[in-house]
């Protein structure tokens, strides 16, 4: 089921379609798991045919590296069939500077101690977590090269991170001949789209791929939650998540889900996770189960294909709002095309600005 492989971005790198996440591995908060259903569900994951488990150095607390980390003990043969990625950026230490950010010795301690948490010697994908305002990229870029030419990482991603600032690391890259940025790692669904404004355009002119956290925002779109219903709203402690997603924009949202998906007969969260995955520059969702049954579900919706009315509806009710510029941008199309058919676009002549019309003569 989940045995359909991409390689992402521009790498070599050959990653399922549906990845598992490692958010809710370790540590005490209502929606924490144990070791043993953290390797229930990565035993499970590994049945469906999934090779991806993302972490990061803060998930659980370093929790959640850890219990990859035994579980790889306790299966001396999954470490070279799984890819495992994992982040830096987040400081664990409360007081210390330098336990956290994108500065070279944050990068170096953060990294040894994320490969002594998993009981491997190399990450294979390595994701700066948020962006630091505080240390230029290319201090960042070179201490990753090192730790890539060290054979410690073996691919570099961004999550997090302006679009502008990724296409600087991209640049800086480039020009110094360090390890392309593979992809990022983004916020991205039917409540959240703001990524389409400026980071998947970025994405596929660069080829990066693009992994996408919170695909079902924080539940929400399970159909479990209702902005009516708040007495709801606290399973598994995540009240105050569900209760940022939960608008009027999101209940006309749900509305058009929840039928769509009953007319196909399949759950919400299938049809969200259907919808996500045929967008462009897509290329991993990353799911967050909490249960055997609940991955197991999430999972079905690999092979699930809607109809193209139904996505078309969904693109209409999700629409995110397009600030300036990007909005002049889409409506000075037919001003650039001239009212022709570029690249299966087409769009009136003239459209950018009230003031443009078709010259005479």
């Amino acid at each position: 089921m989940l045995d359909d492989f991409v390689t992402f971005g521009r790498s070599g790198l050959r990653v399922s379609r549906f990845a598992l996440g490692a958010f809710n591995f370790g540590g005490s908060q209502g929606w924490s798991l144990d070791p043993a259903s953290a390797h229930r569900l990565i035993a499970r994951y590994r049945e469906l045919g999934g090779n991806f488990l993302d972490a990061a150095n803060s998930y659980g607390g370093g929790e959640a590296e850890a219990i990859i980390g035994d579980y790889l003990a306790a299966e001396p043969h999954a470490r070279d069939r799984l890819v495992i990625a994992s982040k830096f950026g987040s400081n664990t230490r409360p007081g210390d500077p330098n336990a956290g950010g994108a500065g070279r010795k944050a990068i170096m301690q953060t990294c040894e101690e994320s490969l002594r948490r998993l009981r491997t010697d190399r990450i294979d994908l390595y994701w700066m977590h948020l962006w630091d305002p505080f240390t230029p990229m290319d201090e960042t870029l070179r201490a990753l090269d090192d730790l890539v030419r060290a054979g410690k990482i073996l691919h570099v991603g961004l999550s997090n991170t302006p679009a502008w600032k990724v296409a600087e690391a991209h640049w800086v890259a480039q020009a110094r001949n360090h390890m392309p940025i593979a992809g990022l790692q983004l916020q991205y669904s039917l409540m959240e789209r703001s990524i389409e404004i400026e980071h998947v355009p970025m994405a596929q002119a660069y080829g990066m791929g693009i992994a996408a956290w919170s695909p079902l925002r924080n539940g929400a779109l399970s159909g479990r939650y209702r902005k009516a219903r708040p007495d709801g709203h606290d399973a598994e402690g995540r009240a105050v998540f569900v209760g940022r997603a939960l608008n009027d924009r999101s209940d006309a949202i749900l509305d058009a889900l929840i039928a769509i998906a009953a007319r196909n007969g399949v759950t919400p969260s299938q049809a969200a996770l259907a919808w996500l995955r045929v967008q462009p520059a897509l290329a991993m969702i990353l799911l967050g189960a909490h249960t055997v049954e609940q991955l197991s579900e999430n999972a079905a919706a690999a092979t699930l294909h809607l109809p193209p009315e139904d996505i078309a509806t969904l693109d209409r009710i999700s629409e995110p709002n397009i600030p300036y510029p990007g909005d002049f941008a889409r409506r000075a199309i037919g001003t650039v095309s001239g009212g022709t058919r570029i690249n299966g676009i087409t769009a009136p002549p003239g459209a950018g600005s009230p003031s443009q019309g078709a010259a005479k003569g």
